[in-house]
């Protein structure tokens, strides 16, 4: 299985834009720029993507770890927030901490965090990233 995304950009580094597409279609041409990504002007930049990709499979798998404790959840709902600092000249993903709020009547703690560092460790997005991926889970 393959999934696809492109993007393109035209002129320099801090003048330039670029668009993100996605081979969906999801996105078409969405904007990007040196402002969107270093200076918090609105607008997407890879580091939100990536965090918006991390945040989905880890909802995803962790509903599968759930399944596999014999938990059964009524609502997952996951912020992965990526931090990206300049480490020695370059920029770099140093972390991604994910945060999941799980609703799961009558759900067991013990086996719902073993079921969330499962996931944590397991989905495809986590064993991607070269960094360091920390957790909160919170049982509702």
């Amino acid at each position: 299985m393959k999934r696809s995304a492109s993007a393109g950009w035209k002129g320099g580094l801090k003048d330039g834009k670029g668009t993100v597409s996605t081979g969906t279609g999801v996105l078409s041409n969405v904007p990007y720029t040196f402002k969107t990504r270093f200076e918090n002007e609105k607008g997407t930049n890879p580091e939100e993507l990536v965090a918006a990709a991390h945040a989905a499979c880890f909802s995803m798998a962790l509903s599968l770890f759930m399944a596999n404790e014999g938990l059964t959840p009524e609502s997952i709902d996951t912020t992965a927030t990526v931090s990206f600092d300049n480490v020695n000249g370059a920029w770099t993903v140093t972390s991604s901490h994910l945060e999941t709020k799980v609703k799961s009547p009558n759900a067991d703690p013990a086996k719902f965090q073993k079921a969330a560092e499962g996931a944590k460790a397991g989905c495809p997005i986590s064993r991607l990233l070269n960094t360091t991926i920390s957790l909160e889970a919170k049982l509702l």
